[in-house]
């Protein structure tokens, strides 16, 4: 007995189309004894070997057993590794080939992205209610993803030279940007020709001759007229000039295709049976022209100057007007988009100078991330700030709580009450529909009035919130983006100040007249007692320039010839004050010496 089911389901194989559902149980070749010759060799004397016939040289018809192999696709190599299909065929897709274009460089002007104001005014407020904080390059990128989200400011740059690399020029109809005078003439001819010019059709004769045919671009639609008219090639290249002019004219005259529909046939004959004439308009006088390109001569000698204006910096503000620019400042703009959108770094700079402007705050999460914030963190030491014990219970409770939220605290320091079992109400009857959906409105109104009411918060977690919004506007506690709470870290001490070297010492003094004074000093104090006991004033800081001759006849004796003073107390010798070393007294050397021997105690 077989236990294995007969039909087993895969999904995988019901999705197949019905030739790959067939069972493979069947071996087609079961019966195949080989072919009498021997191996050929490929390209060595014999026919090369053809996938299409049997081993006998029969060839394989759709019932064979090739039957079921997918037909390969696209040019095969043949055995000297070439194309098959000859050189011919090489030689016509040669003149397909576009050769690859070289991008343009891109233009030498500065980009900046500049936050718009009134969202970064939004922004700070939504901060400051909330206070969280918000790491600083995930807002510059959400200030990316939309463009009427930031401004964009081109900016000139200069040379060495002082002189600028790439001028900048504005429309002032719409105010956008260009690089040349003639970018803006295009600009305005294409989107503000009505305002300076009426058209006006005048009929005239319609082609003579029977055409069944018309050329029409293929990209536009434009109806071109047939190959054999005399405008058709100037119809064509003005076309391509115009509207197409990255494109090789080759490759454009190639997307040309020949219409033989007598309905554009006639479509394109009463296009030619009216004449466009162009009139003039707040001008002195008015002024009629018979084509296009005098109309668009006498805007650039009359209108253009009036409407272009140089400038070194200028700020695009909104999705139009960065819309409409010219080709290189828009591969300029993409670039810059595309480089910030990697990495918003210089975004993020000018983003924080305007937070900063709103009163927030930066701070670094592990000296990584950047944040923007209400506060900067700000450490607090329970054990010396007096503190409410409901503020300390928030505290130690977010410090023992890694990864705590607000939910998680509330839950935990201020329980909500349980909520009474309430019986269950009676169902409604549901009300008739009446004209203008009324019963609709009050069956939604009745809903609403019977769902169960969101509970007040007591007054303990009024409380705590109220606690934990002074934490988090003080810096003490700082809650992300995602609902994370944490306290700020205590600040690292930092490393004890070096003791300073003691400062060395100056040594003696090397003025001529420093040691005479300090020499003097004791003679002077010992004569004090002396010029007392013989009714002379006594020696002072204070003596003048002159000094009496007793005095300078003291100075100037040997210290041997002096004597001390029999019944007089001893006297310290003391170096002199520096007050007396500013005013020095006589030097010894000053006074002329007398030959007269000192006077006897």
């Amino acid at each position: 007995m077989n236990n294995e089911p007969e039909f087993e389901l895969d999904l995988d194989l019901q999705m197949l189309p019905a030739w790959a559902r067939q069972p493979s149980a069947a071996n087609r070749y079961a019966q195949y004894e080989g072919g009498g010759e021997g191996p050929r060799e490929r390209g060595r004397g014999g026919p090369p070997f053809r996938r299409d016939r049997g081993p006998g040289g029969e060839r394989r018809g759709r019932g064979g057993p090739g039957e079921g192999r997918p037909r390969r696709e696209g040019p095969r190599e043949g055995p000297r590794g070439g194309m098959r299909g000859g050189p011919g065929r090489e030689r016509r897709d040669e003149g397909r080939r576009e050769e690859p274009r070289e991008s343009e460089p891109l233009p030498e002007v500065l980009v900046n992205l500049v936050p718009e104001r009134k969202g970064i005014e939004l922004l700070a407020r939504q901060i400051k209610l909330t206070g969280r904080a918000y790491p600083l390059f995930q807002v510059a990128s959400l200030v990316l993803h939309k463009p009427e989200r930031f401004e964009v400011q081109f900016t000139t740059k200069k040379g060495p030279e002082g002189n600028i690399l790439q001028a900048l020029f504005v429309c002032a109809l719409d105010d956008t940007l260009w690089l040349s005078e003639e970018e803006v003439a295009q600009h305005a001819l294409r989107h503000h020709f009505d305002t300076f010019y009426q058209t006006e059709k005048v009929a005239t004769d319609p082609p003579k001759g029977t055409y069944t045919l018309v050329a029409q671009c293929g990209m536009s639609g434009t109806l071109l007229g047939p190959p054999n008219y005399h405008d058709y090639q100037t119809k064509l290249r003005k076309l391509h000039a115009d509207r197409f002019a990255r494109m090789p004219f080759e490759a454009y005259k190639a997307k040309v295709k020949f219409v033989k529909d007598e309905a554009v046939v006639k479509q394109w004959l009463d296009e030619q049976s009216f004449k466009a004439e162009y009139v003039g308009l707040n001008l002195p006088e008015p002024l009629r022209f018979l084509s296009r390109d005098d109309a668009e001569k006498h805007f650039r000698e009359v209108h253009l100057p009036n409407l272009v204006k140089s400038v070194e910096s200028f700020t695009l503000a909104g999705v139009e007007n960065q819309r409409f620019m010219s080709r290189g400042l828009r591969s300029l703009l993409r670039h810059t988009l595309e480089e910030q959108r990697r990495f918003p770094l210089k975004v993020a700079t000018v983003l924080s100078q305007q937070l900063a402007g709103q009163g927030l705050h930066f701070f670094k999460v592990n000296r990584t991330v950047t944040h923007v914030c209400v506060a900067r963190p700000h450490y607090l030491d329970l054990t010396t700030t007096s503190v409410s014990e409901s503020v300390r219970k928030i505290v130690e409770y977010i410090d023992s709580h890694p990864n705590c939220t607000r939910r998680r605290l509330l839950d935990a320091l201020a329980p909500s009450p349980p909520t009474p079992a309430q019986p269950a109400a009676p169902a409604p009857a549901p009300a008739a529909p009446s004209e203008g959906g009324v019963g609709t409105e009050q069956t939604a109104a009745t809903a609403a009035a019977q769902a169960p009411a969101t509970p007040a918060p007591t007054p303990e977690q009024t409380a705590v919130v109220t606690d934990l919004h002074w934490l988090i506007h003080q810096g003490h506690v700082i809650e992300f983006t995602d609902g994370r709470m944490e306290t700020a870290k205590p600040p690292k001490p930092k490393p004890p100040t070096p003791p300073r070297a003691p400062a060395k010492d100056p040594g003696p003094e090397t003025k001529d007249h420093g040691p005479r004074t300090t020499e003097q000093g004791p003679e002077t104090t010992d004569q004090g007692p002396q010029a007392a006991e013989e009714g002379m004033p006594a020696a002072s800081a204070e003596t003048p320039a002159e000094a009496p001759a007793g005095a300078v006849e003291a100075a100037s004796a040997p210290a041997p010839a002096v004597e001390p003073a029999p019944a007089g107390p001893e006297v310290a010798v003391e170096p002199p004050p520096a007050a007396p070393a500013a005013e020095p007294g006589p030097v010894a050397g000053e006074a002329e010496p007398t030959e007269e021997p000192p006077r006897p105690v």
